[in-house]
């Protein structure tokens, strides 16, 4: 069977601006949720943040020219909002646009297209101040911010993606308080993700209005599969589900939200106006999947939100980040958005893993057999799921290079290329190697033994 993907598939990578920027406050760049929960003590491991992180905001040449050498055909990237409008709304800042505008240009220069996620969770400051994503108005500062972008970028950038997983935002950044701005509150995670999805509805509608080419939305997809076939665990996974993907995907794609969620949140969930998801439709031209790792859950009456626990599975491979290892999921991931959502174009826009890479090279060196695997087992679930009739159109593995894993500091490195975050030394890890093979043969080089020498 030819493991040779369709003609036209676009091969790249993807990173995020505050996980590889630094430069917090150069240029005239204002302050974003992160720079401050970052600071705040206690809330990040072994107390690291951005500040220098990759440094790409000075070394992004040299990175450009690394991932052309290893064959990137596109880069997902995000733009940083507080570097383009420092207090979030009203003055542009132009230095931080021209960044942007170098990066792009840099990137066409080495034949690599980019794919720009406009909001990848750094809020700025300013607008948090003014209750961030529990604010109505963070519908139009969004759309106002991405008019900037669009003027400045549009035709030069052909594919825009409005929010990356406002799932984790909401979960993590409202009701857990596991990432920035930190807030635990039952009652702000509903409030939340609405106002998330009338923003990226916001921002559609104002690309229809000057845009010339396509806008999606990327949501991360975490197929629950219950214990057992009672209707206890069948129930709990499919509270799981509602929450973690309907909750995003059915307002933008099918203008509601899932019934479970009323069951879920109870006197914290509130009732919309029907507008509002006449803002939230808008016509999608592809949909980024983020695809990690598989939930198996069992019904447990203890959890007071879904109802459901996790459980971990005897045998299984799990990475750093204590995700199984589960291609078969990414398959039937994508079976189920065409299943039930129809023939949408799609882009796999996030996919790694993270593994125990050393802090330093050796020799120049860094072997890394489990995320080769990982990556190969999951481009061939890929392929299974193309060959079905998914309409998947490109693939950006995650991440270029290590960065900041968020919360989870340095330590987690999900790269395939490794950062020595003492001397910034990049060095191609076995991965990179191997994914420059699949790059370079469509992906025939599949079902070989991989050469990474």
């Amino acid at each position: 069977m030819s493991r040779r993907f369709p003609k036209g598939f676009l091969w790249g990578c993807a990173t995020a601006a505050y996980q590889i920027e630094g430069a917090p406050a150069a240029d005239g760049k204002g302050p974003s949720i992160w720079d401050r929960y970052a600071h705040t003590p206690g809330l990040m491991a072994n107390g690291d943040h951005g500040d220098i992180a990759c440094d790409h905001y000075h070394r992004f040449r040299e990175d450009i020219a690394l991932m052309a050498h290893l064959g990137m055909r596109a880069y997902r990237f995000s733009l940083s909002w507080a570097r383009i409008l420092p207090e979030g709304t009203g003055r542009i800042n132009a230095a931080g646009v021209q960044f942007y505008s170098d990066l792009i240009d840099e990137l066409l220069a080495h034949g690599i297209e980019p794919m720009v996620t406009l909001f990848h969770w750094d809020l700025p400051a300013a607008l948090d101040d003014k209750g961030g994503w529990l604010n109505r108005d963070s519908a139009d500062w969004f759309a106002e911010y991405a008019r900037v972008a669009f003027g400045a970028y549009d035709g030069r950038v052909k594919k825009w993606i409005t929010i990356n997983e406002p799932w984790v935002v909401s979960d993590g950044g409202y009701l857990r308080g596991t990432i920035a701005p930190g807030h635990r509150n039952r009652f702000e995670a509903p409030i939340a993700s609405h106002n998330l999805m009338r923003a990226h509805g916001a921002a559609v509608k104002a690309y229809r209005e000057t845009g010339r080419h396509e806008i999606g939305l990327a949501v991360n997809i975490e197929p629950k599969y219950a214990t057992s076939a009672t209707p206890e665990d069948m129930a709990a996974a499919h509270r799981a589900s509602a929450y973690m993907n309907e909750q995003y995907l059915d307002p933008a794609l099918l203008g509601r939200y899932p019934l479970p969620l009323r069951e879920i949140f109870g006197p914290a969930w509130p009732d919309w106006p029907e507008a509002d998801f006449d803002l939230i439709r808008q016509p999608l031209d592809f949909l980024g999947i983020n695809y990690y790792t598989r939930a198996v859950v069992r019904h447990d009456a203890a959890d007071d939100l879904l109802r459901a626990m996790p459980v971990r599975q005897p045998g299984a491979l799990y990475t750093e980040t204590n995700w199984e290892v589960f291609p078969q999921g990414l398959t039937d991931t994508l079976l189920w958005i065409r299943q039930r959502y129809g023939d949408i174009p799609l882009y796999i826009t996030e996919n790694g893993a993270a593994f125990p890479d050393p802090p330093a090279a050796t020799h120049g060196q860094v072997h890394d057999p489990q995320r080769v695997d990982y990556l190969r087992t999951h481009l061939l679930a890929l392929h299974e799921a193309i060959a079905k009739g998914v309409d998947v159109r490109g693939y950006m593995a995650w991440s270029f290079m290590d960065n900041l894993e968020w919360s989870l500091g340095y330590a987690k490195r999900f790269g395939l290329v490794h950062v020595n975050f003492e001397t910034q030394a990049r060095t191609p890890k076995d991965s990179a190697r191997f994914y420059s093979q699949v790059i370079a043969s469509h992906g025939e080089c599949l079902g070989e033994s991989p050469d990474t020498t």
